[in-house]
């Protein structure tokens, strides 16, 4: 990540531990669920940036709960300010 480049404080999937466990500086991770639906929650401390969130390439509301497909699905989280953005990949695995 870029210094000065904007940042998620938070980052949750439900009640569902991600893998590994959130950190603002690290991008990639990993979680598995049974349930159809886990709200998906996101929050930057930084009042200026923006968060943009993507099921594949289906853009979804901020603290709501999509409906998994069975197999893994592909969760972006963009955290924009400026020209600065930083991406999260999340793989949420539904059995």
């Amino acid at each position: 990540m870029i210094a000065d480049s904007p940042a998620l404080s938070g980052l949750t999937i439900g009640a569902l531990p991600l893998t590994p466990t959130f950190d603002p500086g690290v991008t990639e991770y990993a979680v598995s669920t049974s349930n159809g639906q886990n709200k998906v929650t996101a929050t930057c401390d930084d009042e200026d940036a923006s968060i943009t969130l993507l099921l594949g390439e289906t853009e979804i509301t901020n603290g709501s709960s999509p409906s998994w497909a069975v197999g893994e699905n592909a969760l972006t989280v963009r955290v924009s300010k400026g020209d600065l953005e930083t991406v999260y990949t999340i793989t949420v695995t539904k059995t």
